[in-house]
């Protein structure tokens, strides 16, 4: 679809010369051809790049004429791609690390005020994944990031976005927290995950001297079948998860009766509904404010969500409190 909004005039410009000034093919010196330009969406707003391109002029070189950009150009972007790396890095983040959906990272960057649509945003996810994959894949970078401890504590762990797709399987080092392989599978045998960890016990260079893992048994048969004799532990979190399953039932149970105390919000919401003075606007935030602390959950054991709710209801509490007491100090 063609875009229907042009896209936001450049708040800044930055030159960019070319550094290199000799051929790198025949040595000759590399003239300045031509300036060119590009605009750039990132984070700290619409930049436009002046590149500075250089060609050989030498007839007989095997790069004369093909141009030579500025290096500091990759700093800021892909090449033809109009949004910056620190825009494709948040994506990243916010779905890898905050599981967040494509309509919620697209309203995240409209808040920042980078101007994407939906179907950027999944294209932009989706160069995030190959760069991703790119870095995983360099061994040399790996070996010498694990040769600083010497050995590998190694984590395993599979992530399924929702029932019946891949699961995407993410093999970590504990001592440098660098992801060493991360690959979607359709299934999730014994010998798949074996072929995972051969593979990450080949590139890493050195020996690894421990697992973490759930206790899912075909990773278990798989860390015996290719670590045999390296011991494996289970993830601190499930054991602390599953002794708090009791309290956590507690827990659920106490926010399913806060959350009784605070029915009513839309009935408030529509008698303010079409008025623009400031009361009503304040009344709407409020509203706002008790809706998002009602479907905001905590992640238990380490954030019950009935205590979670309780401290943000008692915040919302506490600022009406002191809205009245204002209000009635200017009344006086």
């Amino acid at each position: 679809m063609a875009r229907r909004r042009a896209r936001p005039q450049p708040d800044q410009t930055i030159e960019l010369p070319a550094v290199t000034r000799t051929c790198p093919a025949c040595g000759a010196p590399l003239w300045a051809a031509y300036t060119t330009q590009r605009s750039v969406t990132t984070l700290d707003g619409t930049i436009r790049l002046r590149l500075q391109v250089r060609r050989c002029r030498q007839p007989r070189c095997p790069r004369h004429a093909v141009p030579l950009r500025p290096e500091q150009e990759g700093r800021f972007a892909l090449p033809e791609h109009e949004f910056g790396l620190d825009v494709i890095a948040l994506i990243g983040t916010l779905r890898h690390a905050q599981h967040r959906s494509i309509p919620e990272i697209h309203a995240e960057l409209v808040r920042r005020g980078v101007p994407a649509c939906l179907r950027t945003v999944a294209n932009l996810l989706d160069r995030y994944d190959e760069l991703l994959a790119l870095a995983l894949s360099d061994t040399e970078r790996l070996r010498r990031v694990t040769a600083t401890a010497g050995r590998v504590i190694l984590a395993i762990d599979g992530l399924q976005p929702d029932v019946g797709h891949e699961v995407l399987w993410v093999l970590r080092d504990c001592l440098s927290g660098e992801v060493l392989l991360a690959r979607s599978l359709l299934s999730s045998t014994r010998d798949d995950l074996a072929r995972l960890i051969t593979e990450v016990k080949e590139a890493v260079g050195v020996p690894i001297a421990g697992v973490v893992s759930d206790g899912q048994h075909p990773i278990r048969k798989a860390v015996k079948q290719v670590l045999d004799g390296v011991p494996h532990q289970l993830c601190h979190f499930h054991y602390l998860r599953e002794a708090a399953r009791p309290i956590f039932e507690a827990d659920r149970h106490a926010k399913k009766e806060l959350k009784k105390t605070v029915r009513g919000v839309r009935p408030i919401e529509r008698k303010v509904q079409g008025r623009d003075d400031p009361e009503a606007k304040v009344i709407r935030g409020y509203c706002a404010a008790v809706r998002s602390a009602l479907t905001d959950d905590g992640r238990p054991p380490l954030s019950a969500p009935g205590l979670v709710l309780k401290g943000r209801l008692e915040a919302v509490v506490a600022s009406l409190d002191r809205v009245e007491e204002k209000r009635g100090c200017r009344e006086n």
